[in-house]
C-alpha cells in the first residue's frame, strides 16, 4: 500500500467549486444555503488526486480534517488484535470519511483510495467555526455522525446474522442506493473495491464471494464481468438480502 509520503505532495490545486460541483445535493453544500457557498468554498482544499492504493490518512495520524469524496472510491479499515486488517466501510461520491478521528483527537482508522480518487479536505477547525455562524451546518454534522453510527450497527447485524448470500445482496441493494441518490444508474455500476475486499467487508473468504456472485448470475438476478454489474432483477436482489424495497 503506498502512503501519500511516498509520492510527490499534492501541492496541485482543482478550480472546481460547491456550486458547480455535480454532487452538491447530496454533500457538503446541501447543508448551507446558495449564499453561503461562498463561504464553504473557503476553507475546503481541493487537491490533486489520490493514485489506487494511496493512503490518505494512517490509524494514529493527528486528526485535523473531515473528507469528501469528488470522484473515485475510498475505503477505510481498521487493525484488528490478530494484525490484520478489517474494511468497515466503503466511501463514494458525495460521501464524507474521517469522522472517526473527532473524539480522540487521532485517526482511528486508516483511508486508502481504491482507485484514482479526487477528494475534498474539509479542516475541522475551519468547519467548527462555520458551524457556530451556521447552524444548519452544525445540524448536517451531527447528521452525518448519526449516520456512521447508524451504518456500523447494520455492519454489525449483517455480520453477526445473515447467510453469504444475504450478506452479498444486502451490500448490492445498498450500492444501487447509494447510486440513485447522486443521480446515477442504479442498477449498472462498475464496483470500486476487489472480490478480496468485498469479503474483508463482509467476513466472507474470496471463494465464496465469487460463488454466491455466480449463483446471483446464473439465477438472473444480475449480470456481472469483472468488476462490472448490471441488476437484472432488483426485486429479487432486496429478496435475497431480507430487506424489504423500498415504498413506491
Amino acid at each position: 500500500m503506498q502512503h501519500a509520503s511516498d509520492v510527490a505532495p499534492h501541492r496541485h490545486t482543482f478550480q472546481t467549486n460547491c456550486a458547480a460541483c455535480a454532487l452538491a445535493n447530496v454533500c457538503l453544500p446541501i447543508a448551507v444555503g446558495h449564499d453561503e457557498l461562498d463561504v464553504l468554498d473557503k476553507i475546503i482544499e481541493r487537491r490533486k488526486p489520490y493514485l489506487r492504493g494511496e493512503a490518505i490518512y494512517q490509524a494514529g495520524d493527528p486528526f485535523f480534517a473531515l473528507y469528501a469524496v469528488r470522484s473515485g472510491a475510498v475505503k477505510t479499515f481498521r487493525g484488528t488484535a490478530d494484525g490484520e486488517e478489517q474494511i468497515v466501510g466503503f466511501h463514494l461520491p458525495g460521501e464524507i470519511f474521517g469522522l472517526d478521528g473527532i473524539g480522540n483527537e487521532h485517526y482511528e482508522g486508516s483511508a486508502v483510495a481504491l482507485e484514482s480518487s479526487a477528494v475534498c479536505r474539509i479542516p475541522f477547525a475551519r468547519m467548527t467555526e462555520l458551524s457556530a455562524a451556521l447552524p444548519s451546518m452544525n445540524t448536517h454534522l451531527l447528521q452525518l455522525m448519526s449516520k456512521e453510527i447508524n451504518e456500523d450497527q447494520q455492519l454489525l447485524i449483517l455480520l453477526s446474522k445473515r447467510t453469504a448470500e444475504e450478506r452479498i445482496g444486502a451490500l448490492l441493494v445498498s450500492l444501487s442506493s447509494r447510486f440513485r441518490r447522486r443521480h446515477l444508474s442504479p442498477t449498472r455500476f462498475r464496483l470500486p473495491m476487489s472480490r478480496a475486499d468485498l469479503g474483508n467487508y463482509l467476513g466472507l473468504v474470496i471463494e465464496t464471494v465469487s460463488r454466491v456472485l455466480t449463483r446471483l448470475q446464473r439465477q438472473g438476478a444480475i449480470r456481472i464481468d469483472q468488476r462490472e454489474l448490471e441488476i437484472l432483477d432488483l426485486p429479487r436482489l432486496y429478496e435475497v438480502a431480507g430487506i424489504p424495497p423500498p415504498a413506491g
